[in-house]
């Protein structure tokens, strides 16, 4: 499972639920931006590779899902702005959406998730 990711957008499916609009952070740059500077997201975004945030300057609450290199999640929790999160050693990915999303996606711990990709410009 070494994929390697880009920057970009694709899309989020748990289970057999609704795709979920993904934007993709696996540069330095996009990863230490994340949602910092922003009032909400419409979906998630994947921090790629990442094993943890923090929620310095931020203006909303976020869900905060740790995935291992299979895709499976290890924990989903709820931040507050200004807090730093928890170490996940075997997390690969972290996924962030609004406080309360990923309930409403059925994302839950042991749950695997498929991620795609767009396609990049002029590919």
């Amino acid at each position: 499972m070494g994929r390697s990711w880009r920057d970009g957008t694709g899309t989020l499916v748990v289970a057999e639920g609704p795709a979920v609009p993904l934007e993709i952070a696996a540069s330095y740059r996009a990863r230490r931006r994340g949602l910092l500077g922003r009032d909400g997201i419409g979906g998630a975004l994947l921090l790629t590779p990442a094993n943890s945030v923090h929620t310095l300057g931020m203006r909303f609450p976020i869900d905060v899902a740790h995935l291992d290199r299979h895709l499976r999640v290890l924990a989903v929790v709820t931040m507050r702005p200004g807090r730093i999160g928890l170490l996940r050693p075997r997390a690969r990915h972290v996924l962030e959406a609004e406080a309360g999303a990923m309930a409403g996606w059925g994302l839950r711990a042991g749950a695997r998730v498929v991620l795609t990709a767009d396609p990049a410009p002029g590919a």
